[in-house]
């Protein structure tokens, strides 16, 4: 991928904060925590995936929509964008 270092750093920071929002919500699981605040959390993770992802394709958008050849190749770009829902 041909994409800045400080965008795939904020990316993998996203990443990792999610990462640290899923620990958390298995304590809260294994302890029996509520089901409303555990779905409260999950999905503040899935939106940090989602954050991430959709900050990937904005950065590497030249990246992930364009064709062997560089040119721009609407399908692809579409798939990559469906992917995220």
């Amino acid at each position: 991928m041909d994409i800045p270092k400080e965008d795939l750093d904020a990316v993998k920071k996203r990443l990792s904060r999610a990462q640290g929002q899923l620990g958390g919500i298995i304590k809260m699981v294994e302890e029996g925590r509520d089901c409303a605040d555990i779905l409260t959390q999950l999905a503040a993770a899935q939106a940090a995936v989602s954050k991430a992802a959709f900050s990937l394709i904005a950065s590497g958008i030249a990246n992930c929509g364009t064709d062997a050849n560089g040119l721009a190749d609407r399908a692809k770009l579409e798939k990559a964008f469906l992917s995220l829902s």
